[in-house]
């Protein structure tokens, strides 16, 4: 680690990006625009002091690939923040560094323990590590339609049976703001021997409130994953991978960085990563518990309002729930004979109003730094004349659950390069897919590649196309098509495949 102390109020990056500017350097390097002055379009409609600030790796501004100046300063400066020994800067977002985390930790065959309910990036990590999962089942509010957290029971069980598992991954919190029991989990773990791994990617600014879950480095996590662009006010695509504890190479982790992560990196959101960090630093606690305090107020107006039901603290007596946070609000609209995709786009077309995602029956609002109580009441506002308009009351839409977990037949690597075929969705009963089908957001799968298509999958996803969610994964954009395996398993396969089953739905 760095030996020289930094004060947090210090801008290394944006420091070294101005003096370079003001240096009046003739520039023969890449990018090719040359800040601006070879694309006057661009220039104006982006403005000349960020196209300055566009510039490349150079030994002034250091190198992202093996950091020893004012990126090395900026990561020790964050680490030092969020109570971590390393931080690591990362411009492809947070699902760079939740690969890099799987990856560094597992080589082909080894067994993780992840809940099924990961996002799509922790599948490619698997898929790309050759890691095999062991799945453990999250708890589910059948209300709501969501899944919650991961009792610590249910992550003891799987430690018991699968000792050889080379690491814990966990989600702190989910995308609706719930929390595991994070802290137990971690110790429990750490019992093993096993490193915790956290998708933290909702989590940036947990550490700021006392009243908010823990965070992943606080409970003592060894690797985390942030989103800083989500929620502690860096531009989009701008993260952080933080890491603790002597269960983790550090030197594997940039190694795997290296691979994974661009040469090219944009030093916009380098140094909005900076700047993001300085802000939490000096002003952190006292945002976020303005956010919290504005969060809990907006919740309470629109509980007010009749046909509509806010997640509340309700949830802390659900199993998986063990901590929540309010900054995330999610309303419940099935009472009014609406989907949350209808009332989605009923904000959105009518009200001028985007929400961060919707399903089948709640929209969920994320309250961050940048709102006030003005933008929080246009949204009251527009939820309340919806439900005044709305004649049909207490009449639910859907009562379709989330689709039972598929079974895994072969391992995600295997699957993902298989030889396939291409067949309609409505005729995949029983075959093995090739590919992921998930609404985006979340972005959770509801079959993985390896996993066994089912008829209430499909039955499933035909509601989401009916109700026109953004449906990803299959190279078919409507998803009307899915690759599947074009060969039967062999009986070395089978054997495989019977392994695999006990190691993942033994749980």
């Amino acid at each position: 680690m760095f030996k020289k102390t930094f004060e947090q109020k210090q801008l290394p990056i944006y420091a070294a990006l101005k003096k370079y500017t003001e240096d009046g350097t003739t520039s023969f390097h890449v990018p090719g625009h040359k800040q601006g002055r070879g694309n006057q379009e661009m220039k104006k409609l982006l403005g000349s002091a960020c196209l300055k600030l566009d510039l490349t790796c150079m030994e002034d501004l250091d190198n992202i690939c093996n950091p020893v100046s004012v990126i090395k300063e900026a990561e020790t400066l964050a680490a030092q923040l969020y109570g971590a020994e390393h931080a690591y800067f990362l411009v492809n977002g947070t699902t760079c560094g939740i690969q890099a985390m799987i990856m560094s930790v597992c080589e082909p065959g080894d067994k993780i323990i992840i809940p099924r309910n990961a996002h799509k990036s922790a599948l490619g990590g698997i898929i790309l590590s050759g890691a095999e999962p062991i799945y453990i089942e999250p708890e589910i509010d059948d209300s709501l339609g969501i899944a919650m957290g991961v009792k610590a029971e249910t992550v003891a069980q799987a430690l018991e049976k699968h000792p050889e598992a080379k690491a814990i991954f966990l989600i702190n919190p989910t995308y609706y703001g719930i929390a595991s029991e994070l802290q137990t989990i971690v110790n429990l773990a750490h019992a093993f021997r096993k490193p915790v791994l956290v998708d933290e990617a909702h989590g940036a600014h947990l550490k700021f409130d006392s009243r908010l879950p823990l965070s992943a480095m606080e409970a003592g996590a060894d690797l985390a994953a942030s989103s800083t662009h989500k929620l502690g006010g860096s531009l989009t695509q701008s993260s952080l991978l933080l890491q603790q504890g002597d269960l983790i190479n550090s030197k594997k982790v940039k190694a795997v960085l290296n691979l994974i992560q661009t040469t090219s990196p944009s030093y916009l959101l380098l140094a909005s990563l900076d700047i993001a960090r300085k802000q939490l630093a000096e002003k952190g606690e006292r945002l976020i518990t303005a956010i919290y305090d504005l969060a809990q107020w907006a919740r309470s107006e629109i509980n007010k309002i009749e046909g509509l039901d806010v997640m509340g603290e309700e949830v802390l007596e659900q199993p998986g729930c063990f901590a929540w946070d309010p900054t995330k609000i999610v309303v419940n609209v099935k009472a009014l004979g609406l989907s949350g995709y209808e009332m989605e786009k009923i904000l959105r077309k009518k009200y001028q109003i985007q929400v961060e995602l919707s399903d089948l029956f709640n929209v969920l609002a994320v309250v961050s730094l940048g709102d006030n109580r003005e933008s929080l009441r246009k949204l009251i506002t527009a939820l309340k004349e919806i439900a005044e308009g709305r004649s049909v009351k207490n009449v639910v839409k859907y009562f379709i659950p989330l689709p039972t977990l598929p079974e895994l037949a072969i391992s995600p690597r295997k699957a993902f390069f298989a030889e396939t075929r291409l067949i309609p969705l409505d005729k995949a009963e029983g075959e093995i897919s090739a590919e992921m089908i998930m609404a985006y957001p979340p972005g959770i799968p509801l079959v993985c590649p390896g996993e066994k298509i089912t008829q209430e999958i499909i039955d499933y996803v035909n509601v989401l196309r009916k109700e026109r969610a953004e449906l990803q994964g299959t190279e078919d954009p409507e998803v009307k098509e899915i690759k599947v395996l074009k060969k039967r398993l062999s009986m070395a396969e089978k054997t495989e495949t019977e392994n695999v089953k006990t190691h993942v739905r033994a749980i």
